[in-house]
């Protein structure tokens, strides 16, 4: 049921939960590969990860550079899927909707990719981990794109996991998390939402990455799960 031995491919590894969820794996035995758009930040993960952890450039929103990617990693046994730019957070009025697009791209349209390239080479017993958020089910105002995305991982994860079958492919929804993806709102404002957050939640504190990885491990582990939606919030969907 572990992860000892085990090869886990990791877009978007080198930051945030992508990288608690390569450290997670890594200490669990397993041999990782990170994947991030930058090479810088490639660098910066290889550093803190254990020797031998693989660190590949790739932009997901590329799909020539996913099959490319995909033909070089060769056989593996989980992919989890972190990739993404920050949050998206305006009004329907001043949404410009080509940056919307380009949201979109990476979080959505680069799972569909790298899952269209990347099932192919995932082992018997294997796994897919994808990645939403909680905005699905809580919309917030200003959130409308992410929640759209939201909802539209929840949805694409149940159907990928009928049709690719016995393969196994879940959904991991994380809350409010401290992580770089809130990094375009200024500090005050972030430092209020992490307050407030913290105050409202049944556990009194908003989340760190390593408490998400913790979701993303146990569905690479769990053979009997698949078309699940894991909600890692601090029971922020009780209040």
């Amino acid at each position: 049921m572990g992860l000892q031995g085990q090869r886990v491919v990791v877009i978007g590894g080198t930051s945030g939960i992508g990288l608690a969820v390569a450290e997670g794996a890594a200490r669990e035995g397993a041999r990782v590969v990170v994947a991030s758009r930058r090479q810088e930040n490639v660098d910066a993960a290889l550093k803190v990860l254990p020797e031998g952890t693989e660190g590949l450039v790739l932009d997901a929103s590329d799909e020539d550079a996913v099959r490319g990617f995909f033909a070089a990693v060769g056989e593996y046994d989980h992919l989890a899927y972190t990739a993404g730019d920050s949050l998206l957070l305006e009004s329907v009025a001043e949404t410009d909707v080509e940056r919307a697009r380009r949201f979109l791209d990476t979080r959505l349209w680069g799972a569909y990719t790298a899952v269209k390239w990347g099932a192919g080479s995932i082992r018997a017993g294997g796994s897919v981990v994808l990645t939403t958020g909680t905005a699905g089910q809580r919309p917030l105002p200003g959130s409308s794109v992410a929640s759209a995305l939201c909802g539209a991982m929840e949805s694409l994860t149940r159907a990928l996991a009928v049709e690719l079958a016995p393969l196994r492919v879940n959904v991991v929804s994380p809350g409010v998390v401290r992580t770089e993806l809130w990094r375009e709102l200024p500090e005050e404002d972030r430092d209020g939402l992490f307050r407030s957050s913290a105050e409202s939640l049944p556990v009194g504190r908003v989340g760190e990455p390593a408490d998400v990885a913790e979701a993303y491990l146990y569905l690479m582990r769990g053979g009997y799960s698949t078309g699940s939606v894991v909600v890692v919030d601090g029971g922020g969907s009780l209040v």
